[in-house]
């Protein structure tokens, strides 16, 4: 399981720190000083290929609507189809809750 590959204490306390968040606006706050806006459109980006994908969208359209390359959406798509089910688990909670 590649999720064992992430583990450790400087990890740990990253995602403790994102748990400790309240709110959306402690979450801009804290991301805009831990990351550049480069890494954080990354991050979202990869968030909505992997719902569009979910949603059955062709990797055209992934493209256009959000300008990820096609090396990123199949990655996505790798993650999804063989991962530890992490975007599936989060896009559901999501979808839950709007």
């Amino acid at each position: 399981m590649q999720i064992d590959k992430l583990r450790g204490e400087q990890l740990d306390q990253l995602f403790d720190a994102i748990l400790s968040l309240k709110d959306r606006e402690e979450c801009y706050r804290f991301f805009d000083d831990i990351a550049t806006m480069s890494e954080i459109h990354a991050l979202s980006q990869r968030l909505q290929v992997a719902k569009m994908l979910t949603e059955g969208h062709t990797y055209n359209a992934i493209e256009q609507e959000t300008n990820a390359s096609t090396a990123t959406i199949s990655r996505v798509r790798r993650c999804i189809n063989y991962g530890n089910d992490g975007y599936q688990m989060v896009l559901g909670r999501v979808e839950e809750e709007e």
